[in-house]
């Protein structure tokens, strides 16, 4: 995508999709003293990452075999030369992608700006307007199978769907003829984020040109979730820059391992780049949280000029990616900002649970300087995380809320900037209307008004129609952040919300004290069932404690006591 593409790919094949073939792929790193062989696996077919001379290799192609090479030396990965097989014709050039088919009449080709396995990118003229663009042109011949042309329609949805954000390379159309398809894009002159890393003194930028630049990042992979999507690969490659007068915009490109993930998903291939892939994503288990993983990656060489998950195979990086976590003690880290180091530790979280989500990561200090609230999209875990809390049995509910009121000002920061994005008319309190408005925006979710309602109704404990803060916190907290993030201060707070039900201080949660608590009238049995683990018709700090663990957005759902619990 855009005008520069380099970097090396790790891609396995998804659990739902034919095995492909093994390639080995010498990879030159962006410090061009090493060398290593990467084993790449992929389903890919339709390339969409463009090789450079910079001694870098892209494939997603499982038909291409490249020897080892001297990273002094550069590489070029051309089409594979083997017939196909019975004459047939390749599946590419059999389809109607329904692509406009007048790109001759509407542009001219120019320059070449780059090439991979299937297309050239090259700078084209807009013939009417004089506007130069960048132009991705894909050989049909060489999208033999279906699923390379599901590859490059997938990649022309996405960009569709991300036209407008201002850190999205811009999509101005699609074409096609019998020969190619045409992707027309906004032509990004000012070069990958990975050569200004470079060409900083020491390969670090300061505090401040870097939080810059990752909140640009953190804006487009919240813009992403927001629409179901998960980029994948997630790199400095990835990211040019747009000059223009008075500053900068860096611009998101290459959407090719990109892909849409349906609510509560999870993906089970291996893709992505090696030194910033996440651990969840070599578990075979990753969703949107791998993007946030790659970011404090990329946060961590932007700060100090090192990868800080680094050995000479493949498989020694993904041993670190799984074992170690980031070490702040080596130079330059001892002169960087508390406040940086908090943000970078809170991206690396190995549990994709309790690392930052994109949205909330905005509202981080050190990432926030210079930003207001108006600038921090809405949070896909906290619209999740509304919808679950209908879900939840009343006792969670309950303990939540107490919970909840158990926290301070720095631990509430992100969850204010969420509920003034919901709070359109900033009248302190969230109306059905604003509700509906905000869930609207999860689009993979297609949600009913009568759903909608419920969940209002949930949150809305004192029943007056509406929801303010602290109903907002209770429904929306992630636990296993708090609990991740601080242990100690999660034993304070956990504790302090114990006892809030607990009290005679005799260490357990009684039925007379839950009732005393909640006001619920009726048997409190099945109240109790669900949390009393040890079945002493008690509640016990430990036992109130895995009550909140599970109360989180990533538990299942809980069938809803209020059906056995008069009001």
């Amino acid at each position: 995508m855009g005008s520069c593409f380099s970097s090396s790919k790790v891609s396995g094949s998804n659990s739902n999709t034919p095995s492909t073939t093994t390639t080995n792929v010498n990879v030159h790193h962006n410090r061009p003293s090493t060398t290593t062989t990467t084993t790449v696996t992929s389903r890919k077919q339709e390339g969409s990452n463009y090789n450079r001379d910079k001694g870098n290799i892209n494939t997603k192609n499982s038909h291409q075999k490249q020897q080892p090479r001297s990273s002094q030396q550069n590489v070029v990965v051309k089409p594979s030369s083997r017939r196909q097989s019975g004459g047939v014709i390749p599946c590419g050039k059999r389809t109607d992608f329904g692509y406009d088919k007048d790109f001759d009449k509407r542009y001219t080709i120019g320059k070449l700006l780059g090439h991979g396995q299937f297309g050239y990118t090259y700078v084209a003229t807009d013939r009417s307007s004089g506007d130069r663009v960048a132009v991705k042109k894909i050989e049909k011949n060489k999208m033999v199978l279906p699923i390379a042309v599901e590859d490059v329609k997938r990649e022309v949805k996405i960009l569709k769907a991300l036209a407008g954000h201002e850190n999205v390379v811009q999509f101005y159309n699609s074409f096609e003829d019998d020969n190619y398809v045409y992707i027309v894009m906004e032509l990004c002159e000012g070069g990958e984020l990975l050569d200004r890393i470079l060409s900083k003194k020491d390969s670090r930028y300061t505090e401040k040109d870097a939080a810059i630049v990752v909140r640009q990042m953190l804006k487009v992979a919240a813009e992403c979730h927001l629409h179901g999507l998960v980029h994948r690969d997630m790199k400095p490659e990835n990211f040019l820059f747009k000059l223009f007068k008075g500053g900068f915009a860096i611009k998101s490109t290459d959407f090719g391992l990109s892909d849409f993930i349906r609510p509560g998903k999870k993906f089970q291939d291996i893709v992505g780049s090696a030194y910033y892939v996440a651990p969840e994503v070599l578990k075979r288990r990753s969703g949107p949280e791998s993007d946030v993983w790659s970011i404090g990656v990329i946060t961590y060489i932007l700060l100090c000029g090192r990868r800080r998950f680094w050995d000479k195979t493949e498989d020694g990086i993904f041993k670190e990616v799984l074992r170690n976590k980031p070490d702040f003690r080596r130079k330059p880290w001892p002169n960087i900002s508390n406040s940086a180091k908090d943000f970078v530790k809170k991206l690396l979280v190995k549990d994709p649970r309790a690392r930052l989500t994109a949205a909330q990561a905005l509202s981080h200090p050190w990432v926030r300087e210079g930003g207001i609230a108006s600038e921090i999209p809405l949070d896909i875990s906290v619209l999740s995380n509304m919808r679950q809390f209908v879900r939840y049995s009343r006792l969670k509910q309950f303990a939540l809320r107490a919970l909840a009121s158990t926290l301070d000002e720095e631990e509430l920061s992100d969850l204010k900037d969420q509920f003034s994005a919901i709070d359109v008319d900033k009248n302190g309190v969230i109306s059905l209307e604003e509700m509906r408005q905000a869930l609207a925006k999860d689009l993979p979710w297609k949600m009913k008004e009568s759903r909608v309602l419920e969940i209002l109704q949930a949150i809305d404990s004192n029943t007056d129609g509406l929801v303010d803060f602290p109903e907002f916190v209770a429904a929306t907290l992630h636990v296993h952040q708090l609990e991740e993030h601080n242990s100690t201060k999660w034993q304070q707070r956990s504790q302090a919300a114990f006892e809030k039900f607990d009290v005679d201080r005799d260490g357990f949660i009684t039925p007379e004290e839950l009732k005393m608590h909640t006001g619920l009238k009726g048997s409190i049995d099945p109240l109790l069932e669900e949390a009393d683990i040890d079945k002493d018709g008690k509640i016990s700090l430990s036992e109130f404690r895995r009550l909140l663990r599970t109360a989180s957005m990533s538990s299942p759902t809980v069938r809803d006591s209020r059906r056995n619990v008069a009001l």
